[in-house]
């Protein structure tokens, strides 16, 4: 009897394994990694920003917010209206054109909370506290994840270049993931110092501004830091079946 249960028990686990596999190697791809080695460090980061599409729908939306706040900072529901507009408009293009639109779509929603808490508390610096969820969230996630010996970077990497969790048996490897796990976690964390006192010293123009500044700048270098070390740590892996992101077209 247990001959015949046991099968099934594997056949039952396989697919969870192998949608795990895809979920992890899928996001890596979103961030711009690429298993093609001859792939240039320029190129990756670009397509981990999205190209000049990404990097406007990344960072104008926050700059008019800061703009028009600086200028007319009251009634608070003009620079909030401004910057949810302007990313309603970047999706909309997306949907007319029918590229790519669920990084959009997400952006935003999360504009969209953004500017209703700041609206109900009537406090323009609350419109940066989603923000401070998830790089609280994202920090913790890298931080721990890396402490335990499982570290969320290996595996993003592990399965994209289809050594699954065969990392950790390899203790270069996992003091390499550990460590870039480490990096992760520090740049979600530098954010939020910084940028915690400004909120609670009620600065928005200021701190506006220095979410811009350590968005992008600080995300393009780490991506690239990434993927050059998991080329090293993968010198011979090759592109097979792995299909394009579209993202990058």
């Amino acid at each position: 009897m247990s001959d015949r249960t046991e099968p099934e028990g594997a056949e039952q686990g396989a697919p969870a394994s192998d949608a795990l596999g895809a979920a992890f190697g899928d996001a890596a791809r979103r961030m711009g990694l690429d298993t093609d080695q001859s792939t240039s460090t320029g190129h990756v980061v670009w397509r981990a920003m999205g190209g000049w599409r990404g990097v406007i729908e990344s960072v104008l939306p926050g700059l008019v917010f800061v703009i028009v706040y600086t200028l007319r900072p009251e009634p608070l529901w003009i620079s909030l209206v401004s910057s949810v507009g302007l990313a309603a408009v970047f999706t909309a293009i997306r949907l007319i054109q029918r590229s790519p639109s669920s990084a959009a779509f997400g952006g935003l929603i999360a504009a969209g909370a953004a500017a209703a808490l700041a609206l109900w508390t009537g406090r323009g610096q609350d419109n940066f506290v989603p923000g401070f969820i998830t790089n609280a969230l994202y920090g913790s996630a890298y931080l721990i994840t890396a402490l335990v010996g499982w570290s969320l970077i290996g595996l993003l990497v592990g399965y994209l270049m289809g050594d699954g969790v065969a990392w950790r048996r390899d203790r270069r490897k996992r003091r390499t993931f550990f460590w870039l796990g480490i990096a992760w976690a520090a740049v979600f964390f530098a954010r939020l110092a910084v940028q915690l006192p400004l909120y609670f010293a009620g600065d928005v123009a200021l701190l506006g501004t220095l979410k811009i500044v350590m968005g992008l700048p600080l995300f393009a270098p780490l991506v690239a830091v990434t993927w050059l070390v998991a080329r090293a740590l993968y010198p011979k892996n090759r592109a097979a079946g792995v299909a394009e992101d579209p993202a990058s077209e």
